[in-house]
């Protein structure tokens, strides 16, 4: 009997380890993205930062749910003086987490000027404008480099601007065929990056941080977005005979 309850207990308590699914959003419905869990940013917002090409639209050419998937499009065409469209989701206030495993399954676009992204930002920025509050990219992609996936993280000490991001890169030959599951599991100390389960890189925090380097102690909220051009997606020019290019996106899953 003694051994029976022992047997039990120690079900109990891996069950109660083992993240549970507290959000998500499998995209089996047709129409625009569930309100209940996604906002958009709109325009071109000079930019947004980064010199990029397009202007951001909620418009069903731009972003839509169809076949199970949500469809993020980007068109040579001309919005907002922009020469192209394409959309930016986000779950800010509608889904907002600190810590846990973000899964997202995508298959990314192809071509020269792509720039597809799934990352995160700070919720309520408590240490300021970015990149003091941080960010968490889950997946960046850059269309000249179409075999290599990147996981980085970018905050007061470590960015693009000083050139001291920390970064990993794996290589993903089929990204634009086929689906791969890419992936974050953070916790207090460290971010692991993941494909399809492939750990390929480690960002953690050291003893003596402070917010400078990791600002990872705030809640945090999922974007979804194909950029085109830019400072990095546009290194290498755009292609112009590629257009249209989506990201299609089976799931989104957060557990806790």
């Amino acid at each position: 009997m003694r051994i029976v309850l022992m047997t039990f207990l120690t079900i109990l308590a891996f069950a109660s380890c083992k993240p549970k699914l507290v959000w998500s959003d499998e995209f089996n419905y047709t129409g625009i993205p569930d309100s209940v869990k996604w906002n958009y940013d709109l325009g071109a917002n000079n930019g947004w930062g980064n010199n990029e090409q397009q202007a951001y639209t909620r418009l069903s050419k731009n972003v839509r749910v169809e076949d199970g998937h949500l469809i993020i499009e980007a068109h040579l065409d001309s919005i907002d003086g922009k020469a192209f469209s394409s959309s930016r989701i986000v779950s800010k206030h509608k889904g907002d987490w600190l810590y846990g495993r973000i899964e997202v399954s995508a298959k990314l676009p192809y071509g020269r000027g792509t720039w597809p992204a799934i990352w995160m930002l700070s919720t309520d920025w408590e240490y300021g404008g970015w990149p003091a509050s941080g960010e968490i990219d889950i997946m960046e992609h850059v269309g000249y480099n179409q075999d290599s996936v990147f996981g980085t993280i970018h905050t007061a000490s470590y960015n693009h601007i000083k050139h001291t991001e920390k970064s990993g890169k794996v290589l993903v030959h089929d990204a634009a065929e086929e689906f791969h599951v890419y992936a974050i599991n953070w916790t207090k100390d460290k971010i692991d990056f993941f494909v399809d389960d492939q750990l390929y890189y480690t960002a953690a925090r050291s003893e003596n941080d402070t917010f400078k380097e990791w600002p990872f102690d705030k809640r945090f909220h999922l974007i979804m977005n194909i950029a085109v051009g830019g400072n990095w997606g546009g290194k290498m020019g755009i292609d112009e005979s590629i257009w249209p290019q989506k990201m299609e996106i089976d799931y989104v899953r957060v557990y806790q």
